[in-house]
C-alpha cells in the first residue's frame, strides 16, 4: 500500500507526518516553512513518497464550529486540491498541538527546544488517530 500523508496547518509552519505503508504507524516526517514554496513542497513530498491520499487537520473550535484558524486550513485544502493528484481528506484535529505539547513536555522536552518540530508532532498525531479510526471501522465490518 502506498502511504498516507498528514499535515498540521499553522500560520508560521506546517507539520507533516507519514504512515508506514501497512497504514498502522504514523511518523513525524518535517516542519515546511508556511511560504510561498509551502504548496510546492507538500506536491514534491507527495510525487517524491507515492503518497495514496493526504490528510488535512482542520482545527475546529470546542463547539465544532469553523473559525478563522479552521477557514485558513480550508482554503489550503482547495489549493492542495488543485494541484494534487491525489485525494486531500479534512480530520478534525481539535487539540492536537495542545496534546503534542503535553506529550513532549511529559517526555522531558522544554517547550523552546520543540519548535522545530512539534508541528511534525502534531501531524503525527493527526495521522495515528486517522490511522486508529479506519483499523477500528474496518475491524467492526468484519465483525458482523
Amino acid at each position: 500500500m502506498k502511504p498516507i500523508l498528514a499535515l498540521d496547518f499553522g500560520r508560521a509552519r506546517i507539520g507533516a507526518a507519514i504512515s508506514d505503508e501497512l497504514h498502522l504507524l504514523a511518523h513525524p516526517l518535517e516542519t515546511i516553512p508556511a511560504n510561498q514554496q509551502a504548496l510546492s513542497r507538500v506536491a514534491e513530498i507527495v510525487r517524491d513518497r507515492k503518497v495514496d491520499h493526504v490528510i488535512a487537520g482542520i482545527p475546529r473550535q470546542m463547539d465544532g464550529q469553523i473559525g478563522a484558524a479552521a477557514t485558513e486550513a480550508l482554503q489550503y485544502v482547495e489549493k492542495l486540491r488543485a494541484i494534487l493528484p491525489c485525494p486531500v481528506v479534512t480530520w478534525d484535529e481539535r487539540l492536537t498541538t495542545v496534546a503534542a505539547h503535553r506529550a513532549l513536555r511529559d517526555a522531558g522536552k522544554k517547550t523552546r527546544d520543540t519548535r522545530s518540530y512539534i508541528d511534525q508532532v502534531a501531524a503525527q498525531m493527526i495521522l495515528q488517530g486517522y490511522l486508529d479510526r479506519r483499523a477500528g471501522s474496518v475491524g467492526s465490518k468484519s465483525d458482523q
